[in-house]
């Protein structure tokens, strides 16, 4: 049995040995490093793709990858029916789901926080429309609204990102309301209001610095779910036209090649998987260390 004192524990918040350094976590290698990919096809697209996306060579359809026995090194991941490169409609598409989830968030977030902070700070009747009308947003099924209006509005990039952004904004509404009203209370927005600060100030200093955390944590969560959404509307042909490459379209043109062309459908469902996982990994990466840094 051991004589030796054991260490006493370290004190929450004190300071770390000197020389001693945290290593990064597994989600945020894995997210980071996935974002950054995606981030990186998304601006380099041309220089990556080995083919223009929209190239058909009707000689070479439906041809396998690269590792299976009939395929060539010409087209790694394969052809498509009408003998487009897969691996350069992918790298192409991404650039839309990136602009389809970034943008409707950021539409979603820029309303959101508008009727959240006027709703949660200003309360009275300010509170009370805004969050009727947020109820009644949130009671309608969601992408029974998305496709609705995007049917209405007719399909295209600009469409898509204007539906999601309206679709999307009562969450970041809710989620600002409820921040504001309590940072209202808190003691140094209080001796803001008692030195004379003025109203945008004591928001734009102390309440909305403040939330910015949780919004971060929100808005990549949402993220990950608009590109989701929107390859699901791509797939029922609803997103952009189908002479713009993105990987909804592109599962529905490999919906009816799956037992003899597995790979024109399997390979942009890769792509949807990988890029959701690696936004919700970083998204609760940044939940679990309170919106912050390690």
């Amino acid at each position: 049995m051991s004589t030796g004192a054991l260490p006493s524990p370290r004190a929450p918040g004190a300071a770390r040995a000197p020389g001693r350094r945290r290593t990064p976590s597994a989600q945020l290698v894995a997210g980071g490093g996935i974002i950054a990919g995606l981030l990186a096809l998304a601006v380099l697209a041309p220089v990556v793709a080995p083919y223009p996306p929209g190239l058909q060579d009707l000689a070479r359809s439906r041809r396998p990858p690269a590792w299976v026995a009939t395929g060539t090194s010409a087209n790694l991941l394969g052809t498509d029916q009408l003998g487009r490169d897969l691996l350069s409609r992918i790298v192409y598409g991404t650039r839309v789901s990136l602009i389809v989830g970034a943008g409707g968030v950021g539409l979603a977030l820029g309303l959101g926080l508008l009727v959240g902070l006027a709703a949660g700070y200003a309360r009275g009747w300010v509170d009370e429309v805004a969050m009727r009308l947020a109820d009644i947003q949130l009671s309608l099924p969601y992408l029974l609204f998305v496709v609705a209006v995007v049917g209405v509005l007719g399909a295209g990039l600009r469409n898509v990102v204007l539906v999601f952004g309206i679709a999307d904004f009562p969450l970041f509404a809710r989620v600002a309301r409820g921040e504001a009203l309590r940072l209202r209370a808190a003691p140094f927005v209080e001796a803001a209001v008692a030195n004379g600060a003025s109203q945008t100030r004591i928001l734009m200093r102390h309440v909305l610095p403040n939330m910015a955390g949780v919004l971060v944590v929100v808005t990549t969560f949402e993220m990950a779910a608009i590109i989701l959404y929107e390859a699901g509307i791509g797939f029922l042909g609803l997103s952009v036209p189908p002479t713009v490459p993105s990987w909804g379209n592109m599962l529905a043109d490999g919906r009816n090649y799956l037992t003899t062309s597995w790979w024109i459908a399997t390979f942009p469902g890769l792509a949807i998987l990988c890029a959701t996982l690696g936004i919700n990994l970083f998204g609760d990466w940044l939940r679990s260390t309170g919106g912050g840094g390690e």
